[in-house]
């Protein structure tokens, strides 16, 4: 089995040995979020599993999923596994691997490009800037603050001084920002929300900490999307509209 990213979403973004593996494959088991033109540039009779995971809809569950490739892998098919991003990034890539090995299955990674750092900067916004921040945060967003499951130092986030890049936070930004103000940040922080990364679709939201949330909801932000809160995200506002990107 191989385990490939498939990068944020424009598909001339993947990799090199990403391409070569797909072209390859017999079978792909495919994420929603990966670009469609990789998969139509399969070579003919390649079967194509969606096992694709709807936010706060239907999905597919990860145990499933690994049964899925370990039985494909016993077949005698070349699987790929292609997920977006980076699987080791919010992608539940780790468990996939485990699973294949632990069926006595080998498993070959192939990194892809983090949506956590390539949709900002294809925003205009970089994650580190010097005499600005030395570092960055990526954060799952998915459970809020106040979340039983959330394992989260939201206090730690708000004082650690970098750069913080929220994923899978259009349902909580809400809750995070109003956390993050309620352990110190400065409430005039710029902040970007990224909806559609590196796609033709891509769109920039603009604002502050402390109204970041008011100004996606009145926009009717939607998932896939990435909010950035940092002196940095500032830099957004002198970007271009969108990306450009290979359809």
């Amino acid at each position: 089995m191989v385990l490939v990213g498939a990068g944020p979403g424009d598909p001339g973004l993947v990799t090199r040995r990403g391409l070569d593996r797909l072209a390859e494959a017999d079978v792909v088991v495919t994420d929603r979020l990966v670009p469609h033109e990789l998969l139509r540039q399969l070579r003919p009779g390649v079967r194509v599993v969606d096992v694709s995971k709807i936010p706060r809809g239907a999905f597919v569950p990860q145990e499933r999923i690994n049964q899925i490739l370990v039985e494909e892998a016993r077949a005698g098919h070349r699987v790929v596994r292609l997920k977006g991003g980076d699987p080791f990034v919010f992608g539940r890539g780790m468990e996939e691997v485990q699973a294949c090995r632990a069926a006595g299955l080998p498993v070959e990674v192939v990194p892809g490009i983090s949506s956590a750092v390539a949709v900002p900067e294809l925003a205009g916004v970089p994650v580190t800037h010097r005499g600005l921040t030395q570092g960055f945060t990526v954060v799952s967003a998915h459970l809020p603050p106040d979340d039983p499951g959330s394992t989260v130092d939201w206090a730690g986030v708000a004082r650690a001084g970098t750069t913080v890049v929220l994923l899978m936070a259009v349902q909580t930004l809400p809750a995070v920002t109003a956390a993050l103000v309620a352990h110190g940040m400065d409430p005039a922080t710029p902040a970007a929300s990224i909806e559609n990364g590196a796609t033709p679709t891509q769109r920039v939201l603009h604002g502050r900490l402390d109204d970041i949330a008011e100004v996606a909801a009145a926009e009717r932000l939607s998932p896939p999307a990435i909010t950035v809160i940092g002196e940095v995200a500032a830099f957004a506002r002198t970007a271009a509209p969108a990306p450009d990107v290979t359809v």
